[in-house]
This record gives structure tokens, sequence and C-alpha cells, in this order.
């Protein structure tokens, strides 16, 4: 079987190289890399990031990551997105009271969390619904891990015309957030599934699969 051609955004954010050896893992042949043309041209596209929202926006700004990101999806190619990397998808990411205008392929707003202990940090489950790709083969009780302080707490966008109702997966800490995202080439989750173990490798393989 060839290996699906996968680029990891190197748009200055971190978790580069642990999401290149869990995608080799899972049977890609991976390149890092900030080349436009290799973006755009790959099988399947990983937009990482950690860190601050405005940064993370910046980085990705200044490699033309959301052109990127916005061709890809022009044409029906896969693209996923991984912690801070699912949420510059959103329409704004506010922090400190300060709002940032993300790459607006989802509506909503990602803000910080209300819970006791922040960051929310380490193993959680998470409640992905009936007909899920990403969690083929995975049971309710598996466990990702998570590291973040912000998220999105009210999906916003809905079934209409022409376009079915994205596949939405829910986690819990202090309030529900979405914990990922499934619609048609465009996924994301909000936890790290290359720092999740068997349960990441397993959900890494199941998109690696979608790149057909």
């Amino acid at each position: 079987m060839v290996k699906k051609n996968v680029v990891v955004l190197d748009y200055g954010s971190g978790n580069l190289r642990s999401a290149e050896r869990a995608l080799a893992r899972a049977g890609a042949e991976v390149t890092v890399t900030a080349d436009f043309d290799a973006a755009v041209e790959a099988d399947g596209l990983v937009v990482p990031g950690v860190g601050a929202f405005a940064a993370c926006m910046t980085g990705l700004r200044a490699v033309r990551g959301e052109q990127i990101v916005g061709r890809r999806l022009a044409g029906g190619r896969p693209v996923l997105g991984i912690c801070v990397g699912m949420q510059i998808l959103f329409a704004r990411g506010v922090e400190h009271g300060v709002e940032t205008e993300g790459c607006g392929e989802w509506p909503g707003t990602v803000e910080r969390l209300d819970a006791p202990v922040l960051p929310h940090m380490g193993w959680n489950t998470v409640k992905a619904p009936a007909g899920s790709v990403l969690f083929a083969g995975l049971d309710a009780a598996t466990r990702f891990y998570f590291v973040h302080s912000y998220g999105v707490r009210e999906w916003e966008l809905r079934a209409g015309e022409g376009f079915a109702e994205p596949v939405v997966t829910w986690a819990e800490h202090g309030v529900p957030f979405v914990a990922a995202v499934e619609n048609g080439p465009l996924m994301a989750t909000q936890f790290h599934p290359e720092k999740s173990g068997d349960a990441g490798a397993t959900l890494l393989g199941n998109w690696l699969k979608t790149l057909d």
C-alpha cells in the first residue's frame, strides 16, 4: 500500500516533531515544512498548535497558512487541526480580554474555560456521537491527553441547505467544550492525539484512511 503524503505545517508553533513521529508510526510519509505549494498539494495537512491563540495566528499568517487551509478546503482536500491548531479554525479567540480574528472556517469563539483548575492538563474521556470517523473502534472509556485553558464552549454551526451538520465530539472540564469536529475534509481535535498513546494512534490511523 502506498503511504499517504502528509505535511505538518511549520509556522513557529510547537509539537511539530511529536506530531511527525506519531503520523509516521500511523503509516504516513511525513514532511514538516512551511512551503506553500507542498502544503497545498499534500494528501493531508496537519495544523498543530500550542500556546496563545494570537501568537499562533500571527505565525500562521506569516506563512500564509490561512490561505493554505482555505485553498485545500476549496478543493475538498483533508486538513486536521490539533489543539490550538483546532482553535484557530474558529472565527475568533478571546484571551485576557483581547479578541483575535481566527481563520473563520467555523463560527464560534475560543474562550477561557470556567473550571476550578486550569490548565486542563491530563487524560480525559470524550463523548463521540454515532457515526464518528475519527473515533471508530474506540469505546466511550477511551482517554485522550489534553493541555489547554481555552476552548469552544458553544457550537454555532448548524446544518443548512447543501451541507450536513458536522459531527461534534464533546468533553468536560468544569464546563462542556468541543473536543473534536468532523466536517467533511476539515477535522480537528482539542486534545493531542500524538501524545495520547494507542488511542491517539488509532485516531490518526482513522484520519489517514480518509485521505484515500
